[in-house]
């Protein structure tokens, strides 16, 4: 999963949320006015997360900030960004801070591990129903159409609503690779299918590869679609080298884990992760939190080698 840019820092946060406290007490338009500069300065661009060095800080920082965004959702309830920003921030937290502890912990206290599995599920339908209300907001009733007929709902959307479509979908992912045991949850994937495709065909470059970064792993788990499974994770996982310069761990670990894995490609697999290792993280400051969690699970998968492989015949 690449991550995008969250648009605040814990110091800048705290400022505005005594901006906040102060502008709430003004009159209705005057209030209204304020708290939607508010959304827009928290909104509005930057890299402090993204570029951060030190996971565990915005571990640690990142829930002051999507509760702070939450309460200025109540005030202005259609602000795109604060929509986008929330979809695409609780679906990172559950991927990097919740999800992975789960997988790391499942070997040894699978009670706990299962805890965490149910919180990271909320946390990606939470960021997958934000992310949908912002496609609401642009096409009204965009909802339940795609809730009746996904591909044709998807029509609507436009190249502005890519970002939109990537976070609706990668949290809805998200949320049925910790629940198969959910039939009614994994009975959304055309939805999420329909997701994907439409974004792919309005900006296949969007985020430097980030779409054909999710194709890596979607190709290899979805029951429909054309050809070879492993041949079309192999294209989106050449594509996203091209997109992102080879500069990003992430099309590194999801091949190596979705593709390798299934192939029982040992030696591929620590190829790629040791690439993915070697990449310099501070060469892309935009994507440098991004990379180090990826690294991360490069090194945890490394780890692992022998669970995940068979052990070779004499």
């Amino acid at each position: 999963m690449k991550l995008c840019r969250p648009s605040s820092s814990p110091a800048r946060a705290a400022w505005i949320a005594c901006l906040l406290a102060t502008v709430l007490v003004s009159g209705c338009s005057v209030r209204k006015l304020a708290v939607n500069k508010v959304a827009d300065a928290l909104t509005g661009g930057g890299s402090t997360f993204t570029s951060d060095d030190d996971p565990e800080l915005v571990r640690d920082a990142l829930p002051f900030s999507l509760k702070l965004m939450e309460s200025l959702l109540a005030e202005t309830p259609k602000h795109p960004g604060l929509l986008l920003t929330l979809g695409s921030g609780f679906t990172q937290y559950g991927f990097a801070f919740v999800q992975q502890d789960a997988e790391r912990i499942e070997d040894d206290d699978l009670d706990r591990a299962r805890e965490l599995q149910v919180r990271a599920k909320r946390l990606y339908l939470r960021g997958r129903n934000y992310a949908l209300r912002g496609l609401e907001v642009a096409h009204p009733g965009f909802t339940n159409a795609l809730r009746t007929n996904p591909r044709a709902a998807v029509q609507a959307a436009v190249k502005a609503d890519v970002p939109f479509l990537y976070w609706s979908a990668v949290g809805w992912a998200g949320a049925i690779a910790q629940a198969k045991d959910d039939p009614s949850l994994v009975a959304d994937l055309p939805q999420v299918e329909a997701l994907i495709e439409r974004a792919l065909e309005l900006d296949e470059s969007w985020n430097r590869g980030t779409l054909h970064g999710l194709m890596i792993t979607f190709a290899m788990s979805r029951t429909t679609g054309t050809g070879d499974p492993v041949e079309r994770a192999t294209h989106h996982f050449e594509r996203a080298l091209q997109l992102g310069g080879k500069a990003i761990a992430g099309p590194y670990v999801a091949y190596a884990e979705s593709v390798c894995v299934a192939r029982e490609d040992r030696a591929q697999f620590e190829t790629l992760l040791h690439q993915a290792l070697a990449i310099d993280a501070d060469s892309e400051p935009d994507s440098r939190l991004e990379n180090l969690i990826h690294q991360r699970r490069a090194q945890w998968l490394l780890n692992r080698i022998d669970k995940l492989f068979l052990p070779s015949l004499p």
